[in-house]
């Protein structure tokens, strides 16, 4: 960024941290032996819709682009109440789930979309029921960081829980320290 730039207010957008993503399996275990939590099967990546410099812009053209094989995994594609873009994604295997995720990550990063994305979002229910609730692994995209997320209701969530997941978390996940960046992801399509 040169003079210019930063005289005329413009500013380089933000690459995404793709690869601390990996850590989470090794979390997994954590959450399964300290809070008996496991993993739910189902993931999400949100992204902005718009168009761009890229012309991948509908729906179908993300789901082409991705190249998902049938019966590999159950993806699909939805809007949220913001406006938000949501690739949801089902796989019992956490491994698998996270690597395909991943994917999915770096093919739209070199297609051009890589600052449009927001988040990804990993469902954890209790292995017991009741248990102490369910939590959802958000990991934020420019910071390179983790924060747990557990909605008790439409409006409420449990930050007990939510403080237990990062205490537990602190040495497995780089967890994200600044905690207003710990946003409440109401009506969130990933369970």
């Amino acid at each position: 960024m040169g003079l210019r730039d930063t005289i005329f207010g413009r500013t380089k957008q933000v690459q995404p941290k793709l690869d601390n993503l990996f850590a989470l399996p090794t979390a997994a275990l954590t959450l399964r032996t300290n809070l008996d939590l496991v993993p739910s099967g189902h993931a999400g990546l949100c992204f902005k819709a718009g168009s761009g410099e890229s012309e991948v812009n509908s729906d179908a053209d993300i789901m082409q682009l991705l190249n998902f094989e049938a019966g590999a995994d159950a993806a699909t594609i939805t809007t949220d109440d913001l406006g938000f873009k949501w690739l949801l994604l089902t796989n019992e295997d956490l491994d698998e789930l996270v690597t395909r995720l991943h994917s999915a990550n770096e093919t739209l990063v070199e297609h051009g979309l890589g600052a449009r994305l927001l988040c990804a979002v990993f469902g954890f229910s209790p292995a017991r029921l009741p248990g102490e609730g369910a939590v959802k692994m958000v990991y934020l995209f420019k910071q390179g960081s983790w924060y747990p997320f557990a909605p008790i209701s439409d409006k409420d969530r449990n930050n007990e829980l939510e403080l237990r997941v990062r205490t537990f978390l602190g040495s497995d996940l780089p967890i994200e320290k600044d905690l207003s960046r710990w946003m409440a992801l109401w009506g969130l399509p990933v369970n």
